[in-house]
């Protein structure tokens, strides 16, 4: 079922959420990750993660939300697609499934049945386990209309500001364009979540492939006007060698140290990053923050730049910043461990991080 909403962001509830946000994992309870607030003063809730462990390594993580179960399944080197469950009816759906193994594995695990294949844009690492799993499970391939030649096997076309349900789940359709000319995002109001693909990740933005700063400005400010305490399910575990680049040129954003520390206790545990909030983003991803008098002197920008043009200087350094090494996937350790030590000695200064609290376990 669809219908075309008039102004999707003027109707999304609870705008103005306001909730503390450094987390931190308390390994007192190994199957849970509990969300507290470091440095921040008050508690937060986020959805209940559990961990799921097969021999002796992390395999996926799950978010319940609702009767939503959000299950983080990582693909390739470091991408992530996320298998959703109805526990009420049983629906099964899956975003982005860059290769069908992984999801076939996971829905073995549980006798699950796929039914729903999300995809945020056609790149072939969010569209990969399109076709067999289609052809496996028999599920329909749900894409942008305006970018359906570029999607594998799509069978239901969605545009913005659609509304279509999952389930009895409510799911808004935003128009995202920058990194490509075709990528929506996918935000499930009721559970606060939403599935930004390469638009929004944590402590970054993605690349503008297709796309220009304007039209990335453009797609990350109707993000930015979600709840605060929406989670951000983002396609790739990129936040590590996010967070070096983004204290390079915001070094003093205490904020930002705190949630580096956190970000280098979980990496260094082996631990996912997502998802994020949107809270926790406008206090500390630079791309978010184009009005930021530190970022602006840092890079040379002149106080009359208007934010589309520092959100594309702040873009070209990211990519012409060496990290790309560090971006490594969930268990490839070498380049990880280089990249949490440099944080570390950064985010040590700070207070925000000791030895004891980073040590692996």
């Amino acid at each position: 079922m669809i219908a075309r909403a008039s102004s999707v962001v003027a109707s999304l509830p609870g705008l103005k959420g306001n909730h503390s946000l450094c987390a931190w994992l308390n390994m007192k309870h190994p199957q849970t990750i509990k969300r507290s607030a470091r440095g921040f003063g008050a508690l937060f809730s986020l959805p209940l993660c559990a961990l799921r462990r097969g021999t002796g390594v992390f395999r996926s993580i799950t978010c319940t939300a609702s009767s939503l179960d959000i299950e983080l399944v990582p693909c390739l080197k470091d991408n992530y697609a996320y298998l959703l469950h109805d526990s009420q009816t049983g629906t099964v759906g899956v975003v982005d499934p860059s290769e069908s193994v992984p999801i076939i594995d996971a829905l073995s695990q549980k006798k699950q049945n796929l039914m729903y294949i999300f995809n945020t844009h056609h790149h072939y690492d969010h569209t990969g386990g399109n076709i067999e799993l289609k052809a496996r499970y028999g599920a329909k391939v749900i894409g942008f209309g305006k970018d359906k030649e570029r999607i594998p096997g799509i069978d239901i076309t969605l545009y913005d500001g659609d509304r279509w349900m999952f389930a009895d789940h409510e799911v808004i359709v935003i128009e995202t364009p920058g990194h490509t000319r075709g990528h929506i995002s996918y935000y499930f109001p009721a559970s606060r979540a939403i599935f930004t693909g390469d638009t929004l990740f944590s402590l970054s933005c993605g690349k503008l492939f297709e796309g220009s700063p304007e039209e990335m400005l453009s797609s990350l400010k109707k993000l930015m006007a979600l709840p605060d305490d929406t989670s951000v399910y983002c396609g790739h575990e990129y936040t590590l060698g996010n967070a070096k680049f983004a204290l390079s040129i915001e070094p003093g954003n205490e904020s930002l140290q705190a949630y580096a520390a956190q970000v280098v206790d979980l990496r260094n545990k082996g631990l996912p990053t997502i998802p994020t909030s949107l809270e926790m983003e406008k206090l500390c991803n630079p791309f978010l923050r184009t009005s930021s008098a530190e970022i602006r002197e840092k890079l040379n920008v002149p106080d009359s730049a208007s934010d589309a043009e520092i959100l594309g200087i702040i873009r070209k350094a990211k990519d012409n910043c060496d990290i790309k090494s560090t971006n490594s996937g969930l268990f490839e350790s070498v380049d990880v461990m280089i990249l949490i030590d440099e944080i570390k000695e950064v985010v040590g200064r700070s207070g925000h991080i000791n030895q004891a609290e980073t040590s692996k376990s």
